[in-house]
């Protein structure tokens, strides 16, 4: 999943992306109002994590004209800005989460992760591809009930193959959901995840090289009792 931070601060912008990189997520970064406007219109986000007072202007308004626009990304504001009455203008311009300053990481990286799956691409709470289990609240996969061992990003990769499963996702579109704008998409970083993740699962193999487009899982991925 890929995030935008959107904060002046220096410090607190690098602190934020590192407690999120660490939790598998592909995190994009812009530290004023013209840079955020730009990476939102040029990628795809499952979530945004925006400062309020920022050098060009009040985020509000930002989301505000976005939303209005039909902007649908869930978001949440951290901000210093602790009144209740701020507050309630938060949530007033489609915020869907707000957090104040100072704060902690590890609820911040839990408040995110609960709004990537309230988004309108959420995960069902459980997904089955064959006989491989993934829990999407948990991050945990199971095969034939063992319980596996995958890095953060593996599973990251593995989720959104299964979401997809019986059509084929591109090397492109697995950059852009699971890491973020500094990666580069010719890089072998796809492929070094993709092979570790076919160990990883054992046999027999469950993704399938499409060449020249992409990763395909074979199957519907379908939730309990269908």
């Amino acid at each position: 999943m890929r995030i935008l931070v959107v904060e002046d601060d220096d410090d607190i912008r690098r602190g934020v992306i590192s407690g999120l990189v660490a939790a598998g997520f592909g995190v994009d970064e812009a530290a004023d109002i013209p840079a955020a406007e730009f990476q939102m219109d040029v990628n795809a986000y499952d979530c945004l994590v925006l400062d309020r007072m920022l050098p060009s202007g009040d985020a509000l308004d930002l989301l505000t004209a976005r939303r209005r626009a039909g902007f649908v990304t869930p978001t949440l504001f951290l901000t210093a800005r602790d009144s209740v009455a701020d507050r309630v203008l938060g949530f007033q311009a489609g915020g869907d989460d707000y957090l104040v300053k100072p704060f902690a990481l590890e609820e911040l990286v839990v408040r995110v992760s609960s709004l990537c799956r309230r988004s309108q691409y959420a995960r069902p709470p459980i997904m089955y591809v064959q006989d491989i289990e993934i829990d999407t609240a948990r991050c945990e996969v199971r095969r034939d009930g063992i319980l596996l061992t995958l890095t953060l990003k593996e599973y990251r990769v593995l989720e959104l193959l299964a979401a997809n499963a019986g059509t084929v996702v591109s090397r492109a579109e697995l950059v852009e959901h699971c890491w973020d704008e500094m990666t580069e998409p010719m890089s072998n970083v796809v492929d070094v995840h993709i092979r570790q993740l076919r160990v990883k699962l054992g046999d027999p193999p469950v993704i399938e090289t499409v060449r020249g487009v992409g990763y395909l899982v074979d199957g519907q991925p379908v939730t309990p009792g269908h």
